[in-house]
């Protein structure tokens, strides 16, 4: 996929692994995107730089993480 078809406002996910408390809020709002892993439940960024086509999703789940462990930038 080239550049163009990635979403430019939110151009990479970060997830501050240590400050996850495992809700998986993100999961709901984007399985695309996040996942958790077997050991600890703790979020996982399968796609840094998603598709235009996920950011509402994406967008959605920053703001549903209760940590605030998901950030865009």
């Amino acid at each position: 996929m080239s550049l163009a078809g990635r979403a430019s406002e939110a151009a990479a996910i970060s997830a501050a692994r240590h400050r996850c408390v495992g809700a998986g809020q993100c999961v709901l709002a984007a399985p695309a995107v996040f996942d958790q892993d077997e050991e600890e439940g703790l979020v996982l960024v399968l796609d840094e730089k998603p598709p235009a086509s996920q950011s509402d999703a994406v967008r959605a789940a920053v703001r549903a993480c209760p940590s605030g462990a998901l950030a865009l930038r």
